[in-house]
């Protein structure tokens, strides 16, 4: 992984959570199983520009079938719930019990979003990540039916930018997240824009 990391071993609080995403900084585990958290700081950052973020013609085909509910924050729990569980494209995850609380705990301070996809009732998929002035941090998704974290992510760029966002974080891009426009940015690049979207107005997600 590229980029400085270091265990943190007192307790981490979501103001503290929230000051690290201002420098840059995002907390992981080794394993969901692991009780201790390491700061990640890459030294390139994945980022997904809003003005020029991308959908195929098979997807906006699917989009038009409108195939889930999409929902945003009625279940932030049942979203990082799922996203911790191994599934067939990612047998382990990052996201330990530590982290679920502490994110749950910036959901209820307005800080942290979900995006849901329902089939009738069932939550098939979904993302989260945290808001913090004009920046929104994605930080894990999950789908259990076909296309259904995408849709999400779709429906999760077009109200940050109704809403005025100006940075979708994606900490690191992956062949998926570029199939959308995603990009690496250098970490002297991305801090100056992280600055420039955390130090204006905290937008209403």
């Amino acid at each position: 992984m590229a980029g400085r990391r270091g265990k943190y071993y007192p307790a981490i609080t979501p103001e503290i959570l929230l000051r690290a995403y201002s420098i840059g900084l995002f907390p992981m585990a080794e394993a969901a199983d692991d009780p201790e958290i390491f700061w990640v700081d890459p030294e390139m950052r994945g980022v997904l520009p809003l003005d020029t973020f991308h959908v195929s013609k098979s997807l906006a085909k699917a989009i038009r079938q409108k195939p889930f509910d999409i929902r945003f924050d009625t279940d932030f729990p049942g979203v990082i719930e799922m996203c911790a569980e191994p599934a067939e494209d990612r047998p382990s995850t990052w996201i330990n019990a530590t982290i679920r609380k502490l994110y749950c705990e910036l959901h209820a301070m307005g800080h942290a979003h979900s995006v849901e996809a329902f089939d009738g009732d069932e939550l098939v998929g979904g993302l989260y990540g945290v808001s913090l002035g004009s920046a929104f941090f994605g930080e894990s998704m999950f789908s259990r039916r076909t296309n259904a974290s995408k849709i999400a992510l779709v429906h999760l760029v077009e109200r940050l930018k109704q809403h005025g966002f100006t940075l979708l974080d994606t900490q690191f891009t992956t062949e998926h997240l570029k199939t959308f426009g995603a990009i690496d940015v250098p970490k002297d690049e991305y801090l100056a824009m992280l600055r420039a979207a955390v130090d204006g107005p905290h937008l209403v997600f």
